[in-house]
């Protein structure tokens, strides 16, 4: 998230805002040239999710009744000059993500401030917990998130793999066997998901989660890794565009120590082989999953902080 520096300062003369519920190819053309002049300003990591966004839209299935609004956009007649999202992962149990940007000749005049009441409205309609994301490195951005009073939540590593993805040998599996979840797993997606990922008793009461089939049609797999007939951990694999990306790994407290997560990781890779680039996040705080990771070839490239509101 950025709303700061100023070099060049544009007056707004024809301000009007679009919301919309799903993104279309010339809303995903206009957020993708305002983030290239956002980052020619400040080289810091946006969390967007644009490519994810776009599939779930192209595979959406009508509900009138549920017309959540996420993406809410300035413009200053036919120039998109602000723009933020919502994004939600994981079911009603997870919170929203929030990211955004001011185009930096349109910073200081009020925009972002604007797109943000716009977002907290929603927050609130929907009554769901919400995170704001921001790039450590984004001073303005930091700034920003102060204003507001958000309260630090946590911190999470993006990182890139810079290695070769080799083949995977039957020693390094440790009997783990890895399959595709179906809709009839998400019960089970939606305990693991609760357990690594949700602080909230009352979050772990909610709802199913994901369905399984329909995450795929929009580029997310998830993938079940079981010992037998018995789950010990489960993973996300997107894979949008040529970009893979690693998500929501986790293996079940009882299995931990065993080289389970290292066996999903291996697998993970080589189901994203064909990928010009892959990453994943990782908690600040998970000293044993960012080892992992590292020794597997992947390397730090920014640090992403969350905020609740």
């Amino acid at each position: 998230m950025i709303d700061g520096r100023l070099h060049m300062h544009n007056t707004i003369t024809d301000p009007w805002m679009k919301l919309k519920c799903y993104l279309n190819q010339e809303d995903y053309d206009l957020i993708k040239a305002l983030q290239a002049e956002c980052l020619r300003e400040e080289q810091i990591s946006l969390k967007l999710e644009l490519d994810y966004k776009l599939a779930v839209a192209a595979n959406r299935a009508e509900k009138p009744e549920d017309r959540p609004m996420n993406e809410f956009m300035a413009f200053d007649g036919e120039k998109l000059i602000g723009y933020i999202g919502i994004c939600g992962f994981g079911g009603a149990s997870m919170p929203l993500e929030i990211t955004g940007m001011v185009h930096p000749e349109y910073r200081r005049q009020g925009v972002f401030s604007a797109l943000h009441a716009l977002v907290l409205a929603e927050c609130k309609r929907r009554n769901a917990a919400a995170l704001w994301l921001c790039d450590k490195s984004s001073a303005a951005g930091q700034a920003f998130i102060k204003h507001i009073g958000a309260k630090y939540k946590s911190s999470e590593f993006e990182m890139v793999f810079r290695g070769d993805v080799l083949p995977v040998r039957e020693d390094q599996l440790q009997g783990i066997r890895f399959r595709k979840a179906t809709n009839a797993d998400a019960g089970e997606v939606a305990r693991q998901n609760k357990i690594y990922f949700s602080d909230s008793a009352e979050a772990q009461q909610e709802d199913n989660g994901p369905l399984p089939e329909e995450e795929e049609k929009r580029g997310m797999t998830i993938y079940l890794a079981e010992k037998g007939s018995r789950p010990v951990g489960k993973v996300n694999l997107e894979f949008i565009n040529g970009i893979g990306g690693i998500y929501g790994l986790g293996v079940l407290p009882e299995y931990r120590g065993l080289g389970y997560g290292r066996a999903i990781l291996l697998m993970s890779l080589q189901r994203l082989k064909d990928a010009q680039q892959i990453g994943l996040q990782v908690s600040a705080v998970n000293a044993r999953a960012l080892g992992l990771y590292k020794s597997c070839g992947f390397e730090e490239t920014s640090v992403m902080d969350y905020f609740a509101v």
